[in-house]
């Protein structure tokens, strides 16, 4: 665990997350876009080095990696408190807004519509990540062979290679070229291979609070990649191996997910409270997440260490490359489905004027957006 800044208080940890747990729509890439700018550019926590480190670090690991870099950062400030505080007012509210609309569900049968939410809010997610790209693209891509990793890892994850492998071949290769160019045959290499977990309920099992529990541990442990991978291994273990829900209860989980602030794992509290209620939920929710305090505790402690060993800031430095290619694929993909018309364009163009001339808080520029698309639908 990193040394904590002084004796900082909980409330200077507690606000800022919390906010974000509201406000922080759009997926991983604007989680990270987010608190690039209140954490690196308003706060001054942390250099753009040290943010990208954390990042890069963090999109190694299973589970959701914005959650973890949450928790990093407020483990680097206050320790494991400021960890544990960092982490929780990121979830929760996402936890609550998914754990309200389950309960609507099993009551009326539908989820309340979000389209003009989203109509709104999206737009100005693009603007948000693409600052986020344009300001850690500036650090991470401070040599010529970092910037020629970034447009290949940008090729490579528009055409569909897994977010993982990008990373990993990212920074083997850069380590190669560092070893190749010190002429060193001495530094360690690395072996970075998760190992298999075959924890959870056999297809026989019922659907009680314990499997519950196994189950969403699992997941939490093995789920590479984005938020939105998971729906895959949902499927898998929840639908087609224990059937213990439906492929249209699945979608309308993950929609669940997506139409909340914060992580896209607060799918688990939905499909939790659909297997066994309020305690499903609650359990659900812990088991997914409880895997990240510790590994986001581990990254608070090796992230100053590595960028001390020659070799691992190689292997460091094409991974943060990768994870930059990584956050422009994201605005590319959103942009292309969310600009789709004059009121889109307007809303992104203006918000990135607001982030980069005004620097207006993403927080208000969030919630204007969705209030004005919301306006914007209903008059439709």
């Amino acid at each position: 665990m990193a040394a904590p800044t002084g004796n900082p208080p909980l409330g200077e940890i507690v606000r800022p997350f919390a906010r974000l747990g509201l406000t922080a729509f759009g997926g991983p890439a604007a989680h990270i876009g987010m608190m690039q700018r209140e954490f690196v550019d308003r706060r001054a926590w942390l250099s753009q080095t040290e943010f990208l480190d954390l990042v890069g670090a963090c999109n190694l690991l299973p589970g959701p990696s914005s959650t973890q870099v949450a928790m990093a950062l407020g483990a680097r400030r206050a320790g494991w408190a400021g960890l544990c505080a960092a982490g929780s007012c990121f979830i929760l509210p996402s936890a609550l807004a998914t754990l309200a609309l389950a309960w609507a569900y099993v009551r009326f049968g539908s989820l309340p519509q979000a389209q003009g939410l989203f109509y709104g809010a999206k737009p100005v997610m693009v603007a948000i990540i693409a600052q986020a790209v344009w300001n850690l693209g500036r650090t991470a891509f401070r040599r010529w062979p970092l910037a020629a990793a970034g447009i290949a890892c940008l090729a490579a994850a528009l055409a569909g290679a897994p977010p993982i492998a990008v990373l990993l071949v990212s920074g083997g290769v850069a380590l190669l070229v560092a070893r190749l160019r010190s002429g060193s045959r001495s530094a360690a290499g690395f072996a970075l291979a998760p190992l298999p977990v075959s924890l959870g309920a056999g297809p026989a099992a019922a659907t009680g609070l314990a499997a519950i529990f196994l189950v969403f541990l699992k997941l939490g442990v093995v789920v590479f990649g984005s938020g939105y991978v998971l729906l895959a291994f949902l499927k898998s273990d929840l639908v087609d191996r224990l059937h213990w829900i439906t492929e249209p209860q699945l979608l309308d989980a993950v929609t669940a997910g997506q139409i909340t602030p914060g992580p896209v794992f607060a799918t688990a509290t939905f499909l939790g409270y659909l297997l066994r209620g309020w305690a499903g939920a609650a359990v659900a929710t812990a088991a997914i997440f409880a895997p990240s305090f510790l590994m986001a505790g581990m990254v608070g402690a090796l992230a100053g260490r590595i960028r001390n060993s020659p070799p691992a800031a190689a292997f460091l430095d094409g991974v943060n490359a990768a994870a930059v290619a990584l956050m422009a694929s994201v605005a590319l993909v959103l942009g292309r489905a969310t600009l789709v018309d004059g009121w889109t364009w307007a809303l992104a163009l203006g918000s990135a004027v607001s982030l980069i001339r005004f620097r207006i808080n993403a927080t208000w520029l969030i919630l204007a957006g969705a209030g004005l698309g919301l306006l914007l639908r209903g008059v439709a």
